[in-house]
């Protein structure tokens, strides 16, 4: 492709993300856990300031830009007991409000970054959808580098960017104040740098953010880090120095852990059976039967309901059973990545029985950036074992 061409994509792709960054920045959804995520960044920038004063600043605020701001929501049947009142009592009684913050600390990368934001000059509830926004718009610019890698054409990788950047969950995540954007960036990051550069280094420095950003995402990290063992001769990566990665992916986990003041029985029966207003000081104690019959209730709905049966459908299409069962190693290798990705699915359901979209995006991300790079490098494939 001429020198030319690449500018006009690159003009192109640049004058539609600031297109979209403006529409994401008038259409903020001022989601409910915007209210903790200010109040943290209240707390991290004014150590003593009252509690109250912190509830009536986030809730003034709030309201002047979302007048619905903590009311009741009686539109629908409760699942958790006390779900619809809740974000009422919040907004009305600032000890509760204080006690709902614990459970937003666990998220210490995205927390800072908002306080950057906030000394900055921005007000608080900007502030927490600022870097939303920002990961967007580099999400689609490495997705756009990378399937430029892949495909060896321009204008084909950026007809398949845009298509890739109106995907619904990954504008509704880029319309919520939640770390989902923030750690979606840092695993395609860590992806890229693993897969596409070969230094294992820096991609697990954006692994490590990504865990700090998101504690979860250490379940995923640890399959992908066994996969990555398993193939390590095909990227040229040391067994001792993905040892190291495990251990610092497990230092980041660890050092969460150890601050977090919310264990996950109490959080699981906090979000999934009764909505407690303190869940801290006074907690229900965790019921295994009621653990069972609120996974039992969700199961077929929540996967039903989300992208992984239909992206299934076409792994299932895509992978070549014959180069599986002839034990190619590029096939097997990305049979390992989606093992990975849905082991991680599933054990984060057992967890946490909520396959919300946004915060599945990353892994919806990787496997279709995966399927496109497999089917792309198919014929190769095939070649070699003609």
């Amino acid at each position: 492709m001429s020198k030319a061409g690449k500018g006009i994509v690159g003009f192109l792709l640049t004058v539609y993300l600031c297109i979209m960054s403006y529409y994401l920045y008038t259409h903020q959804y001022y989601n409910a856990d915007i209210e903790a995520y200010m109040g943290i960044v209240y707390k991290y920038n004014f150590p003593d300031m009252k509690i109250e004063e912190i509830h009536k600043k986030v809730y003034d605020e709030l309201k002047s830009k979302d007048p619905d701001t903590g009311k009741s929501d009686l539109s629908h049947k409760e699942e958790a007991a006390g779900e619809n009142t809740y974000y009422q009592i919040l907004s009305e009684n600032p000890k509760a409000y204080e006690e709902e913050l614990h459970l937003f600390t666990v998220k210490p990368l995205y927390n800072f970054v908002n306080s950057v934001f906030f000394r900055l000059g921005f007000d608080a509830s900007t502030s927490t959808f600022l870097i939303t926004i920002i990961s967007y718009v580099l999400i689609v610019a490495l997705i756009f580098i990378f399937l430029s890698d892949i495909l060896k054409n321009y204008y084909l990788a950026f007809a398949l960017t845009i298509l890739i950047s109106l995907f619904k969950p990954l504008l509704d995540t880029s319309r919520h104040a939640t770390p989902d954007g923030l750690s979606t960036l840092l695993l395609l990051l860590s992806f890229y740098f693993a897969v596409m550069k070969r230094n294992l280094w820096i991609a697990a420095a954006f692994g490590v953010l990504c865990i700090l950003t998101r504690p979860e995402y250490f379940i995923f990290y640890s399959y992908l880090l066994i996969v990555l063992y398993i193939f390590r001769s095909d990227f040229n990566f040391k067994a001792r120095n993905i040892a190291f990665t495990f251990i610092f992916f497990t230092l980041a986990f660890g050092v969460i852990q150890y601050f977090n003041q919310i264990p996950w029985s109490v959080l699981f029966m906090n979000q999934f059976t009764k909505v407690q207003l303190y869940p801290v000081s006074n907690p229900d104690s965790f019921n295994f039967y009621e653990y069972l019959a609120c996974i039992k209730s969700k199961l077929l709905f929540e996967f039903n309901t989300s992208y992984f049966p239909l992206l299934l459908i076409f792994i299932m299409i895509i992978l070549n059973y014959k180069m599986l069962k002839q034990k190619d190693r590029k096939s097997l290798m990305y049979l390992g990545l989606f093992l990975a990705v849905y082991f991680t699915v599933f054990i984060r359901f057992f967890m946490f029985p909520s396959l919300v979209n946004r915060m599945m995006v990353g892994f919806y991300l990787i496997i279709i950036l995966s399927l496109i790079a497999y089917q792309n490098s198919k014929h190769q494939i095939m070649a070699k074992s003609a």
